[in-house]
Formats: C-alpha cells, sequence, structure tokens
C-alpha cells in the first residue's frame, strides 16, 4: 500500500486544503509509491500566517538565541538517529544512490551543530563617536518569515542549508520543496516538531509552482526568499519577489569548468572528473561539466578516464553494487536525452555512451550512460547550458593564458576546477577565475564553515559559513543621548 503523507503547519499534521494529493514515483521502476499532498493559495495563507504569528508572538521570539540554539543542535541530534529513514525516502524519491544519501543525511546534522553554536556569537559594534553627547550602536534582527524553495537532487541537504541559518538567526520558515522530490522533506518536518520547536516556526507547503509556489513567493508577510534550482525558475522567482521588495538568496545553476594541466597527477586528475559529472549522475550544481585538457595529455587522459567509466554497474540504487543510479524524475531524463541526440547529430565525436542505457536490471530503462564528447562546437548547446545529466564535453588548450579564458567563457560562476601541481600557477588562477567557488587539485568538497554561492548567473548571496546567517539579518543602529539638556538648535 503506499504511503500517504501529511503537512505539518503550525505544529499540527494536516491533508491540503483541498484534500488533493499528487503521486511520487520511483524513478527506478517508475510506480507510484507514495502520495503528496497538492496545495494551493490557500494553504500557502495558513502557514504564513502561522509562521508570522510564530514570529511576532508566542514562545518563538522570546526565546534567548543560546536557546535557539540548543533546539538546532537537538534536532542534529534527532537527524543522526533518523538517518536511515531520510536517506530511504530520499533514494525513492530522486533515484540518488542510498549509499550516497546516507552519509549525505548523517552530515547534514553537522548543520545544526554548527549554527546552533552559532546562533549566540552574533554580535553588533559600537561605532565611535563622541560619547559626552551621544552613544551609537548596532544590532542584528531576524527579518521575519522566510520562504525556503529546493530543488528535487538533494531535496534535505538544500534545505537544511537554508533552516539552519535561517533559525539560527530567529526568523521563522516555510520551506517549498520540489514537486519532484517532497517526500524526505515532509519527513524532516517532524524532527523540528519532536525537537520542540514551538509551533509555526518551521512549516512546509507541497505542490505545484503555479498552484502554490507563485503564492508564496507573491504573499505580502513573506520578508524573505530563499532558492535552489535553475537560472530560469530563479529568474521567475526573482521578478515576482521584486515586487513587494523582499529579500533574496539566489543559488542557480552551473557549467563549471575543469582545467587540467599537463603537470598535474593524471589519475588524481581522472578521479576529481568523475566525481565532478558521474557522482550523483551529474545532478548537482557544481558539476565539472566542462573540462579543458592541455593538448599534450589529451589521448592519455581521455584513455584512462573511459577506461573507468566504461563498466560501471548501473541499476537499483538501494543495491550496493551499484554504482550509477536512474535519473531522478522523467521530465529530466527526457531533458538529457535530447542534448544527447542533439549533439550526436552535429557531428560530435563520443568517446563514451551516449545513448539510453538498456538492461534487464535497469527497471523502466530511464538510466543515461556516462557520456563523454569531444569536438564539440563550442558555442552548441551541450557546451554552454547545464544539462544536469551525466554528459562532459572536453576541449583543449595550451597555454594558461587559453585556459582562463576558456573557464571564463560562460554565463555561469558556480564552481571550477584547477589540476596542477605548480601552485603559484593554481593561486593566479584561483584568483582570476569568475566563479563563488575554485577546488584545486580536488572537486566537490563541502563544509558547513565554508560559504557556496555563484557568480554572474549563477546567482547571489552565500549559503553555509558565517556569511549565511547574515542572508537571514537586518542591522539596525541606534542612537543613544547622554546629555543632561538637549539645547534648542534654533537658538
Amino acid at each position: 500500500m503506499n504511503e500517504r503523507f501529511q503537512l505539518i503547519i503550525n505544529g499540527e499534521y494536516r491533508n491540503s486544503s483541498s484534500d488533493q494529493w499528487f503521486d511520487a514515483e520511483n524513478p527506478f521502476d517508475g510506480e507510484c509509491w507514495a502520495h503528496v499532498p497538492r496545495c494551493n493559495a490557500e494553504d500557502v495563507s495558513y502557514a504564513v500566517n502561522a509562521a508570522k504569528q510564530a514570529f511576532e508572538s508566542g514562545e518563538w521570539p522570546t526565546l534567548s538565541a543560546t536557546q535557539r540554539g540548543a533546539l538546532l543542535i537537538k534536532a542534529g541530534q534527532l537527524i543522526r538517529q533518523r538517518a536511515e529513514r531520510l536517506a530511504t525516502l530520499e533514494t525513492k524519491d530522486t533515484g540518488k544512490r542510498f549509499a550516497e544519501s546516507l552519509p549525505q543525511m548523517t552530515g547534514i546534522a553537522d548543520w545544526f551543530d554548527y549554527y546552533g553554536g552559532l546562533a549566540d556569537k552574533v554580535q553588533g559594534q559600537v561605532i565611535p563617536s563622541n560619547p559626552e553627547l551621544v552613544v551609537n550602536y548596532t544590532v542584528h534582527e531576524p527579518l521575519g518569515v522566510v520562504a525556503a524553495i529546493t530543488p528535487w537532487n538533494s531535496p534535505i541537504m538544500i534545505a537544511v542549508w537554508k533552516i539552519a541559518p535561517a533559525l539560527a538567526a530567529g526568523n521563522t520558515v516555510i520551506v517549498k520543496p520540489s514537486e519532484h522530490a517532497s517526500t524526505s522533506t515532509l519527513a524532516l518536518m517532524e524532527v523540528f516538531r519532536d525537537a520542540g520547536f514551538p509551533p509555526g516556526v518551521v512549516n512546509v507547503i507541497t505542490g505545484f509552482p503555479t498552484e502554490c509556489g507563485q503564492a508564496l513567493v507573491t504573499h505580502p508577510d513573506v520578508a524573505k526568499v530563499t532558492f535552489t534550482g535553475s537560472d530560469n525558475g530563479g529568474r521567475i522567482i526573482n521578478t515576482q519577489a521584486a515586487e513587494s521588495f523582499k529579500r533574496v538568496t539566489m543559488e542557480l545553476g552551473g557549467k563549471s569548468p575543469q582545467l587540467i594541466f599537463e603537470d598535474a597527477t593524471l589519475e588524481n586528475a581522472v578521479h576529481g572528473v568523475i566525481s565532478g559529472i558521474f557522482l550523483s549522475n551529474g545532478q548537482t550544481c557544481v558539476a565539472g561539466s566542462r573540462v579543458y585538457l592541455q593538448s599534450s595529455i589529451r589521448e592519455q587522459f581521455l584513455n584512462c578516464l573511459r577506461d573507468k567509466i566504461q563498466n560501471l554497474k548501473m541499476g537499483d540504487p538501494f543495491d550496493a553494487e551499484t554504482r550509477i543510479g536512474p535519473i531522478a524524475n522523467t521530465m529530466q531524463f527526457e531533458r538529457i536525452k535530447g542534448f544527447l541526440e542533439e549533439t550526436i547529430a552535429s557531428g560530435a565525436t563520443c568517446i563514451a555512451g551516449g545513448k539510453v542505457a538498456q538492461g534487464d536490471n535497469l527497471g523502466r530503462g530511464h538510466f543515461i550512460e556516462p557520456t563523454i564528447f569531444a569536438d564539440v562546437d563550442p558555442t552548441s548547446r551541450v557546451a554552454c547550458e547545464e544539462v544536469f545529466g551525466p554528459v562532459l564535453t572536453v576541449f583543449e588548450f595550451d597555454t594558461e593564458d587559453q585556459a582562463l579564458e576558456l573557464a571564463n567563457n560562460t554565463p555561469y560562476g558556480l564552481a571550477a576546477g584547477v589540476w596542477t601541481s605548480n601552485i603559484p600557477r593554481a593561486m593566479r588562477l584561483s584568483r582570476k577565475i569568475r566563479s563563488g567557488t575554485v577546488y584545486i587539485n580536488t572537486y566537490r568538497a563541502v563544509n558547513v564553515a565554508s560559504p557556496v554561492g555563484g557568480y554572474k548567473k549563477s546567482g547571489f548571496g552565500r549559503e553555509n559559513g558565517i556569511e549565511a546567517i547574515y542572508e537571514y539579518l537586518q542591522t539596525k543602529s541606534i542612537w543613544l543621548g547622554t546629555q543632561d539638556v538637549v539645547p534648542n538648535p534654533l537658538t
């Protein structure tokens, strides 16, 4: 029997106001395995009102920053206890291998520990002035109700990146997960209820952008929108939020380059490329989907890379032997297929993969072979647009200056990789590459204390690190007069 999930709004389980549902589909076998509430604008209003009331009155605004931090740390403890359940839901919803989902679930508990500890360490400052006349100081205050809109590739991780700093800062939150992957976020809401957060502090709505997402973004009582997703989705949400001057954080797509020089340790660089584009089927915003090889190592590198990906086992994401799982949803599967067909038709050289994988162990067949294209038109869609799948384009360069020009020749700027044993070169390039993150002789590293965000079309604002908490705060300047007598300025 299919599992039926409920919303948690104002600390209570509830169905959508229309009592309508939509299906959660398993990407591996194509079967409906759960039903999710289909929310509308009425549900949005109920959630926003609950979050606003919790922010303005009741227990939450009376808690000290230290007490808020303690609740966050408690939530982290519960996530560690429930990691297997959350990872199972996420794998069922997204097709991500359970071997990736489980450590991700246990790891995100660190975000609650970090921001729980940071909550009472946000300090204002005293501004130098004439202390005999006035004392001027600043305080940081929460914004209010935060709308957190998350993608389908890593729903819980991205949600936590937003929820933890927002709560540490004293805001209340409404999470709207992607309609393609909602179940793990619904289960995550139980953590906040069970950790003792007051009703209305953390809420969830589920459904489709036009039915509830737009209503959330445009609601007059939402103070901030934080969004992770495509640049097209970000453009729409940013425009909607701008109508009422909401604060916005955008963590958007990427077309990240990896520059590999002839003095790099070749096998390390190959492993870095595999991590960048074939782990999680390339369905990550920092996917290193453009590789630039110094000409002298092109054949050696590509031979090594091809050998390492040719016999990777595809199949059930719950099978410990599986190395490549299914594409997360039908929409994305069809989109990637379109890129493959278009690129092959253009005359590009397919070095590996390039087609839909077939086999009795591949469920309904929503699998894409790990793909490498060379001799690609640098102005083509596959070379310029975010594919969000296991598709790599390979180009060549001769000099460092050429490599830099090629790396920056993109409207995106989320991440980049540099592989070289020449540390001065690596440091030069890391300063000149226009992206929010630069990896040197590694790729896809993440740490709660290290900020994440983009340049250019990859968005603005930062998640993670100390910087993130200030995305959810506003600064107030306070002037305190100390004179016994305030003179009349007109005499």
